[in-house]
């Protein structure tokens, strides 16, 4: 931090960046030019060949030049390991170091064309070991030549002309100013169009139509404006990430562990948990059923393909109402294996994916009576795209008042599930076969949101029915709806999962604190990011790294330090800090909320090793409060799997006074701790 400004453009890079590939670099010259003087040494009087008196002048000047390039690395390693994140002052000179050493690939790469020349020469007659040696030497430059180029590319910034203007400007003037404004105006719109053209590039095998049209705009937006009041590069952002997940360890342990974090809502509720888990326990098979063949054989990685063999390759088409392509029935196999249903239990199968379109299916579930409607989750490009669409969307609830709005892609995914249901007739198919059963909606990830959503606009319709939401999206519905939703949705969550911490105001809240992290912390960012490295591959006490805060008062955390400033590219409307467990509430991003009740599930101790490892879960009503803030953690993603959720459901089961209560989730389980 800032991004290194060379050649009038600011670069996605910055000056304490170039330690570790300086460091690579330079470990290859140094042997390289070791190697040569050792061939020189070595064939010093043996340059009487045909071709002898070139190789010796090449020899020479290569080892000149590599040493030059070793100095030169050397200067850029040891100045870039100098300075903090936020103190760039001993990096000043850093630009004309990188000058110097883009200037040396000149005579490197006409030399390696002359060495490329004098080994394709047939008249040489030199011995052969030397001529492999000259060959290697050639093959070595061109990589280096090849990979600097790449690295180039990489650390390329479309709008890095924009925003060295920008800088430069904001240095000159005050930011409220009209000239500044413009060029942050300028700024934004350019990085909304680079992004747009990023996103339409990698999804360009979905085709481009309306819906796809608007989706990539908003996306775009959202990506162009999150870091855009910030001057943080890659590795910034990844110092203080492993910094902050090391700084949420220590908190963590340092809390009493007779502490309860999660409290229930009421007494009555809580007793009730022990019946709820055990129907999430049974109907999670079908939200992770609805994932089809992929997750069935990443679950079962032995087995999986074997099973389905018998399954596949058989035409049920003119069996049952199935959309979309399955040409293989390895989906509606994969289906029948993990539910247990029989084919004539379900009304109907969709696999049609499109974005703000996601399959689903109908089934009869006779164990437990109910018409059930399962969700996929996210599978595909298209539903990253459905999940990327953050803008809020009006949903008017019948006798429902105050704000009703939810999370765009997600409602319009809702909506089209709903206008199948209903104008398809379904639903109605499916009652007029099993007219006592009640409705039940199931989902995981995105497909959760989708049955909250789903849940919330048949309830008008069917009054009994209920909603299983496994893992549901943070952001997903205002405050008016998440309350309304309790009475008929259950969210279930396991440990540090981020994606029902994931919501735009979460985001501007961890973004505050990485800006946080890498201002205070005064070691320089390669140290930072070596520690962290092994503290996340082999674990250990967090690093207790001195700040520029030690020993100051934590009421001067209440506003922004002076380095901190120098991040900040525009002023924002409200400063989030460590000591503050809420998320940022900025005009721009609303507070979005969990649907409908919470039972989290956390890990209580682990014994073994990875896939050999014993793990005693426990669960809890939550409130949604403890879902405020994301953490950081290696957990983070496996925690939102669908197979380990079923397995921490099942394990929990498995704990209680017989196993039957989990073949029987209308039993209740009062006698059970949990």
């Amino acid at each position: 931090m800032p991004g290194l400004m060379m050649f009038g453009r600011r670069w996605v890079i910055a000056s304490d960046d170039l330690v570790f590939p300086g460091a690579f670099e330079l470990l290859v010259r140094f042997f390289w030019w070791i190697g040569i003087v050792v061939l020189y040494s070595v064939h010093k009087g043996n340059f009487d060949c045909v071709g002898g008196p070139v190789l010796r002048s090449y020899l020479i000047v290569l080892i000149v030049m590599l040493a030059a390039i070793i100095c030169s690395v050397s200067s850029i390693v040891y100045i870039s390991m100098q300075g903090t994140i936020s103190n760039p002052g001993p990096r000043k000179c850093m630009p004309k170091l990188v000058y110097i050493r883009l200037a040396l690939y000149l005579p490197e790469f006409v030399w390696a064309v002359l060495g490329a020349i004098w080994v394709s020469d047939n008249g040489v007659q030199c011995g052969k070991s030397v001529v492999h040696v000259i060959l290697v030497t050639v093959v070595a430059s061109w990589i280096i030549i090849l990979v600097t180029t790449v690295a180039v590319i990489i650390v390329f910034d479309p709008m890095g002309r924009k925003k060295a203007l920008y800088y430069v400007d904001r240095t000159d003037h005050n930011l409220e100013s009209s000239q500044s404004q413009q060029l942050l105006y300028n700024v934004k719109k350019t990085a909304t169009r680079v992004w747009e053209t990023r996103i339409r590039l990698l999804c360009c095998c979905i085709g481009s139509d309306n819906d796809n049209r608007v989706a990539f705009s908003s996306i775009a937006e959202l990506f162009s404006t999150y870091f855009s009041d910030t001057d943080l590069v890659p590795s910034d952002i990844a110092a203080g990430l492993t910094l902050l997940h090391q700084e949420q360890d220590k908190v963590e342990q340092s809390l009493d562990p007779d502490e309860v974090l999660c409290q229930s809502p009421t007494h009555s509720s809580r007793e009730d948990i022990d019946v709820e888990l055990g129907k999430a326990a049974h109907y999670m098979q079908f939200a992770a059923a609805a994932y089809g063949w992929p997750l069935y054989v990443y679950s079962r990685p032995f087995t999986g393909l074997c099973k389905l063999c018998g399954e596949c390759c058989q035409n049920r088409s003119a069996q049952h109402d199935i959309v979309g392509g399955d040409n293989l029935n390895c989906h509606f196999g994969s289906i029948l294996q993990t539910t247990g249903l029989q084919y004539r239990d379900f009304i109907h199968i969709s696999f049609h994916n499109k974005i703000y379109e996601i399959p689903f299916f109908v089934a009869l579930d006779h164990k437990t009576e109910a018409i059930l409607v399962a969700v996929r989750g996210t599978l595909s490009l298209e539903d990253v795209l459905t999940d990327l669409s953050a803008d809020c969307e009006n949903l008017q609830t019948e006798g429902l008042e105050g704000d009703c709005f939810s999370h765009k892609g997600i409602c319009q995914a809702a909506t089209y599930i709903y206008r199948r249901l209903i104008n398809d007739g379904i639903l109605n198919q499916a009652f007029t076969i099993a007219p006592e059963y009640k409705l039940v909606i199931v989902g995981h990830s995105l497909g959760a949101g989708a049955a909250a959503l789903l849940a919330i606009m048949l309830r008008s319709s069917f009054p009994t029915l209920k909603c299983y939401a496994f893992s549901p999206p943070g952001g997903l519905l205002s405050k008016a709806l998440a309350e309304y939703s309790q009475s008929f949705i259950i969210s279930i969550i396991l440990g540090k999962d981020l994606v029902p911490r994931l919501s735009l105001p979460n985001m501007e809240d961890l973004k505050n604190r990485i800006l946080r992290m890498v201002v205070n912390c005064n070691r320089p960012k390669y140290q930072i990011l070596l520690r962290g490295c092994w503290y996340e591959l082999f674990g250990g006490s967090p690093d207790n790294f001195p700040t520029e805060l030690d020993g100051r008062n934590l009421a001067s955390l209440s506003q922004p330090l002076l380095a901190e400033q120098s991040f900040l590219v525009q002023k924002s409307s409200s400063y989030n800090t460590l000591t503050d467990g809420s998320p940022l509430d900025s005009p721009r991003h609303p507070l979005l909320y969990l649907p409908g009740k919470i039972i989290h599930i956390t890990e209580e101790n682990r014994s073994g090793w990875l896939c050999f490892s014993d793990v005693k879960y426990s669960a809890r009503w939550s409130k949604e409060t403890s879902f405020s803030s994301i953490y950081i953690s290696p957990r983070m993603i496996t925690d939102h799997m669908p197979d380990i959720v079923l397995n921490a459901l099942n394990s929990l089961c498995q704990e209680r006074v017989g196993c039957s209560s989990c073949q029987t989730p209308q039993q209740t389980f009062y006698n059970n701790q949990i």
